[in-house]
């Protein structure tokens, strides 16, 4: 899509530079992807040279300028990372471009960087206009379909995994209309120490939904969980119906409850 209001590319850009009508440019796969009026500046944050990813004591920094195809070569050991940004269904072409900051800040029920980083306990990293950080949960950090918690000239610098989680073991499952569909519903499990349970339910739902148990929860455990998400809260979109995403919710909490127990 053509951004015809555009006149001016900033490159590279850095916090401070943000004036009405400029967006943060990372991959673009979802800032051209639609016509957007408003914007006329374009903030280039890739060739600001941020490093993709940081290994760290607490766990691995991820670069919002990390592209999917880094992040699914160099985290290739954990299997969850690869199977969320299998998610995408995208060519290589967009696997080398998109980025995992831009599929978070596009908030699309559907982004599988949301899943990902939702389901680890992942912790943004939001720089202000003034320089000002401040951190954030993932499944915090999307609000609603197409809605962040981003300020007007804040920026997603990088998201932090854990460690702990990315160790850990996780069950993962997701459903579409149809083999090459955009993600209906996006469950992943996470087993926590003593039988414990972290479920995060996205993609069916417009922002994440983060469930723990301590224990080992039983099947009317994890079911009146599930059954706190409210009706209105599911998408509904040509991808699917609520009451099916409902549906395919329920069916994928009690799999991965019963694959974690085992």
């Amino acid at each position: 899509m053509d951004l015809h209001t555009v006149t001016e590319v900033i490159s590279p850009a850095a916090p401070g530079m943000w004036r009405p009508g400029d967006a943060w440019l990372g991959g673009g796969t979802a800032l051209f992807g639609e016509p957007r009026p408003h914007v006329s500046r374009l903030l280039d944050l890739p060739s600001a040279g941020w490093p993709s990813l940081t290994v760290r004591d607490d766990g691995v920094e991820v670069a919002a300028t990390c592209t999917i195809a880094e992040l699914a070569a160099r985290l290739k050991r954990h299997r969850i990372v690869g199977q969320c940004c299998h998610s995408f269904l995208a060519s290589f072409k967009i696997w080398n471009v998109a980025t995992v900051g831009g599929n978070l800040c596009a908030a699309l029920p559907a982004g599988p960087m949301i899943s990902l980083g939702s389901a680890l306990d992942g912790v943004c990293t939001l720089i202000g206009p003034a320089g000002d950080e401040r951190r954030v949960p993932v499944a915090e950090f999307v609000t609603g379909d197409g809605r962040t918690v981003l300020r007007d000239g804040e920026l997603l610098r990088s998201v932090l995994l854990p460690a702990a989680s990315l160790r850990s073991r996780t069950s993962y499952r997701r459903g579409s209309l149809h083999q090459h569909g955009r993600s209906a519903a996006l469950l992943i499990g996470r087993a926590e120490p003593g039988g414990g349970l972290t479920l995060t339910v996205t993609a069916a739902t417009r922002r994440p939904w983060v469930f723990r148990f301590g224990a080992p929860p039983s099947a009317g455990d994890v079911e009146a969980a599930v059954a706190t998400i409210p009706p209105d809260a599911y998408t509904d979109d040509i991808h699917g119906r609520p009451a099916w995403r409902m549906h395919l919710t329920r069916l994928f909490a009690e799999q991965i409850r019963t694959e974690i127990g085992a």
